[in-house]
């Protein structure tokens, strides 16, 4: 018994020396997620409770922890400054509206262009979708100008008292904010590769019993697919909502403005800090309650994700 016991001694210091390691990893792990979060926390909390302050109390709490907090005299006058100054519920309406439209149309036909690459057999499929993915590497901004010669030339439909109007150029509505968007290569990517991991089974029996191929992926594949319809919406709603660039280019009336080129009118003569920060606060709520609502079927999208690579 002695001999055994000495025997299995350095087997439970081993066993003692891996469950320490162990823990020391998980306490790191743990330590590092939360230094993570409080960068990138920190800044919308200063954000967000220097929206209530004053200017005056803003710069006396820089370089001190009551930047943090929702220290000395609180009020929405910052708020209600905003809108006298900017047209802020305009630009609110014009950014839900584009970003609505960028992603309802987005997923349907991004989604039916994966769904054809991904389920439908035919010839030259390879080849686009690496057309396809060629395009994430060509940044916005070469393009920019070429698209902006195109939209001058294309017809653009606007309504009038008397019923629509057709003229050519898109500049100052919607639809230029919003078709050259729509097709999204990424998007694409992530439903071909979903949609190919869906047994193919399913779709030889439903064909045998009489079903079309709009029946299988209306009826089939996106019921199945709820997670990465929930994580293209949100990797296609944050582009579109954060636009700048393409607004400022085409977009010359005010009331069509979106609430990123909005932001230029506070620096403008004197720049109020209070309000900046109350008109940063309206257009970042919407894009965290969108992520907290939809952030579940994000986490399983991504974790299915990883478990197939």
């Amino acid at each position: 018994m002695t001999a055994a016991t000495s025997g299995n001694a350095p087997q439970v210091e081993k066993g003692r020396g891996r469950a320490a390691s162990r823990a020391r990893v998980r306490a790191l792990t743990y330590i590092g997620l939360t230094v993570a979060a409080c960068v990138a926390v920190l800044p919308l909390v200063f954000m967000i409770f220097s929206s209530l302050k004053t200017d005056d109390r803003i710069f006396a709490d820089l370089g001190t922890i009551k930047a943090f907090l929702p220290v000395g005299h609180l009020s929405l006058d910052n708020y209600s400054g905003v809108f006298e100054r900017v047209p802020a519920a305009r630009f609110l309406l014009n950014s839900v509206v584009v970003t609505a439209a960028i992603v309802g149309l987005g997923l349907v036909v991004n989604s039916m262009i994966g769904f054809a690459i991904a389920r439908m057999r035919w010839r030259g499929r390879s080849i686009i979708l690496s057309f396809v993915l060629a395009t994430l590497m060509v940044p916005f901004e070469t393009i920019a100008v070429p698209l902006v010669f195109w939209v001058a030339k294309l017809p653009s439909m606007q309504w009038v008292v008397d019923g629509f109007l057709i003229k050519q150029g898109m500049f100052n509505t919607y639809q230029v904010q919003i078709l050259p968007f729509i097709a999204n290569a990424l998007a694409i990517f992530l439903f071909a590769q979903h949609f190919g991991d869906i047994p193919r089974e399913i779709d030889e029996a439903a064909r045998v019993d009489g079903a079309s191929w709009w029946t299988i992926y209306r009826r089939i594949v996106v019921p199945l697919s709820g997670p990465t319809f929930a994580t293209v919406a949100i990797i296609t709603m944050l582009p579109a909502w954060n636009s700048y660039l393409w607004p400022l280019m085409v977009v010359q009336e005010e009331s069509m403005r979106p609430v990123s080129v909005g932001m230029q009118y506070f620096f403008q003569l004197n720049p109020v800090w209070g309000q900046i920060m109350a008109y940063g606060t309206l257009i970042t709520l919407p894009v965290l309650i969108i992520f907290v609502v939809f952030q579940r079927s994000f986490v399983q999208s991504l974790a299915g994700t990883a478990v197939k690579g």
